[in-house]
This record gives structure tokens, C-alpha cells and sequence, in this order.
């Protein structure tokens, strides 16, 4: 029962960024121009740079092929965009300050989530065998 949580909860965890991923990809414009707003550098090669960051780390997560990796890949991507397009502390209209807010703490949760992944022993249950002669621990293969 345990395994099977764990799988559902890491196909979340992982269809959740690599869905945003492909978002970044499909919505590269707009994206960017919010982007530039927030005074991101270079901002349509950011959007595609973390676009890659989250469908790489979602993919990974999904399939379990290189989590540690991919777990990285997600929090390289959380903390610098929390910080750099979730500023609420600089923003004065309550109503976005509060949105901005939400912003934030999510994404700071969801690093708090993905860093808990590196605790799990590999390979996850349910993975993709991505490493030929990789056995799990007490399981035939």
C-alpha cells in the first residue's frame, strides 16, 4: 500500500512540473513578458532555460530515472524564481502583495517536498529500469 501512495504521489508531484514545463514552451511569450516586468535578464531564453529545468525534473520524477537529478533540477528552478518573480515584499497593492505572497510560500513548499525525495532510497518502486544490471535490493529481477 505504502508503494502504491508513494507512485501516485510522485506521479503528482512529477505530471505537476513537467506539465509546467510544456507550459513554458507553449506559452514562451507571455511568459516572458512577465518575465521582463520582474526585471529577469534575457527573459524569453529564461523561460525556455526553466521550462527545460521543469520538464527534465518533472520527467525524472514521473519515471524515476535519475531522481537526484531531477529532484535538483526542480529546486535549482524553485528557490532562484521564488525569490526573483515572487517578491511580495516589494510589492505595495495588498492584493497583489498577498498574491505574489502565495506565490512564494508555494513555491518554498514544493522545494521543501522535493528535497524530502532525496531520503528514498533508489531505485523508487514502480521506476523505469534506466540502469542495466540495477536491481533493487531483495527483488528479482
Amino acid at each position: 500500500m505504502k508503494n502504491a501512495l508513494f507512485v501516485v504521489g510522485r506521479l503528482l508531484f512529477g505530471g505537476f512540473f513537467a506539465f509546467n514545463g510544456i507550459g513554458h514552451f507553449l506559452q514562451t511569450d507571455s511568459l516572458a513578458g512577465y518575465a521582463k516586468m520582474k526585471g529577469v535578464p534575457a527573459p524569453e531564453a529564461a523561460v525556455i532555460l526553466t521550462g527545460v529545468l521543469l520538464l527534465l525534473g518533472g520527467l525524472s520524477i514521473l519515471t524515476g530515472a535519475f531522481p537526484r537529478v531531477g529532484v535538483a533540477l526542480i529546486v535549482v528552478f524553485l528557490l532562484p524564481t521564488s525569490f526573483m518573480m515572487h517578491d511580495f515584499w516589494t510589492v505595495a497593492d495588498p492584493m497583489q502583495r498577498t498574491a505574489e505572497m502565495v506565490g512564494f510560500l508555494k513555491n518554498i513548499a514544493l522545494a521543501g517536498a522535493a528535497l524530502m525525495f532525496l531520503v528514498i532510497p533508489e531505485p523508487w518502486p514502480a521506476s523505469f529500469p534506466w540502469r542495466s544490471g540495477a536491481s533493487e535490493p531483495g527483488r528479482k529481477q
